[in-house]
């Protein structure tokens, strides 16, 4: 039998509920799959760990993360106790730059049983992928400060292009393509009518890739005129490149159109497995509700299907698929947040009986 070793980060807000949640269904579906065993070791790394300590995660955090086969993310945020930059340049931006989780995968799709919040659209037309660049671009924290507090402050923040990073994540974007076999269509999200150096720069190495992969339409689209078509024509797409702050906002547009953004999975990955990747939900801590229990759990599931395709358990990922379609179509318990009254932990459980129920 298999033994994987995941280590988990329930973090901040509602990240410990959902998590929990996840690491349920994990446990149900290796025990039916029976060809992995998987191991979970729990970190208390987040806003807590950072008030108590003066730093988001243990020093020595990234060393003791780098041993494992992948890292489960609950959620990383406490506005109003821990500035946002804090946390997000404390944990979570350190682990995906640090063991080069350049691709951020994003699936956009309408899971069966969900309704759908555009009108005519179905499962069968909101059905993509969104592969955004991870470690540099906009996110690089290439700047600074001067004269902090006076009239002639002033502040830069450079977005960082190389073409080792541009170029891979365009390759990886290209071979999806090929694998899909849906539209064969790469989508390229870009600005360069107006940013006219980084975004021309982009463009030049998104049509360069390009020429070796005849086989799949490369398409060019101004970012705005791409937040128009996720909403207007979402069946149009169907693998999306776009740089790390493009990508961030479109797939929260694209968690709009599958239903929920409790439903929006997100996954860092390191393509070579030289290092750990690392996946997880991408709604953030909610504080708003956390503590009441009723944090829909099934983005965080999703990720953890992600992490198993992944790792190269495809059929146990598809299956827990499967169990969460099953729990939303069925008159069951429903998440709050998709019109229902059930709560997270009920939630979870409805989808490993459906899980039982599908591999029994």
């Amino acid at each position: 039998m298999d033994k994987v070793s995941v280590a988990v980060i329930p973090g901040d807000g509602i990240g410990p509920e959902v998590t929990r949640e996840a690491i349920k269904v994990l446990r149900a579906a290796s025990e039916v799959h029976g060809g992995v065993a998987l191991g979970f070791t729990e970190y208390p790394w987040g806003c807590e760990y950072y008030l108590r300590n003066g730093r988001m995660m243990d020093e020595r955090g990234l060393d003791v993360l780098r041993d494992y086969d992948a890292i489960l993310l609950g959620a990383v945020g406490a506005p109003g106790l821990v500035p946002d930059h804090v946390s997000l340049w404390g944990l979570l931006l350190p682990i995906r730059k640090s063991f080069d989780q350049y691709v951020n995968l994003r699936p956009i799709k309408l899971l069966r049983g969900v309704p759908g919040r555009l009108i005519g659209k179905g499962p069968e037309d909101i059905d993509f992928v969104v592969i955004r660049e991870n470690t540099e671009g906009e996110y690089s924290g290439v700047g600074g400060r001067v004269h902090v507090g006076t009239p002639f402050e002033v502040a830069i923040q450079s977005n960082v292009f190389t073409r080792q990073g541009t170029e891979r994540v365009m390759r990886y974007a290209f071979e999806l393509a090929r694998k899909r076999q849906k539209a064969r269509r790469v989508v390229s999200v870009t600005k360069s009518n107006a940013c006219n150096y980084s975004m021309v720069f982009w463009d030049e190495v998104f049509h360069a890739v390009a020429k070796d992969y005849p086989d799949i339409e490369a398409v060019q689209v101004h970012v705005d005129a791409a937040a128009m078509y996720v909403i207007t024509r979402p069946e149009w797409f169907d693998v999306v490149v776009a740089t790390n702050l493009f990508g961030d906002i479109l797939t929260d547009e694209g968690a709009a159109i599958q239903g929920s953004i409790g439903l929006a999975a997100g996954a860092n990955l390191n393509p070579e497995r030289k290092y750990p990747s690392m996946f997880e939900p991408i709604h953030g801590s909610a504080p708003d509700i956390a503590g009441k229990g009723i944090a829909n759990p099934v983005a965080t599931i999703w990720a953890a299907t992600m992490m198993l395709d992944f790792l190269g358990y495809e059929d146990m990922g598809a299956l827990v698929i499967s169990a969460v379609e099953r729990t939303l179509l069925e008159d069951g318990p429903k998440p709050v947040d998709l019109g229902g009254a059930a709560g997270t932990a009920e939630v979870g459980d409805a989808i490993c009986e459906s899980l039982y129920r599908l591999a029994g």
